[in-house]
């Protein structure tokens, strides 16, 4: 069996290389998450001006609970207007 002897110079080298390359990659992969991170923000920061404006649009469903009760009284209405409009409008046209 053949020995290898290697020099503390050579180990130190070895080690120095393997640091420097996981500092390397550490580097990238952080560079990496800050891009994600910005993206990501970016993202939430157009989601909540949409979610506003989204709220905006639908602040007055709750008011629309309260036309259920008198529906029927609006369309009752609304047939005495077409019977107005119907009495206006009887006999024009006919010449």
């Amino acid at each position: 069996m053949i020995g290898y002897a290697v020099s503390g110079h050579t180990l130190w080298a070895i080690s120095l290389s393997i640091t420097f390359g996981s500092a390397v990659v550490v580097a990238i992969l952080l560079t990496l998450l800050v891009e994600y991170v910005a993206s990501i923000q970016n993202s939430v920061e157009g989601l909540l001006e949409i979610a506003g404006k989204v709220a905006g649009n639908t602040e007055n469903i709750p008011q629309l609970e309260a036309t259920a009760p008198v529906l029927s009284q609006i369309v009752e209405e609304a047939v005495v207007q077409d019977g107005y409009m119907n009495a206006l409008t009887d006999g024009f046209g006919d010449a």
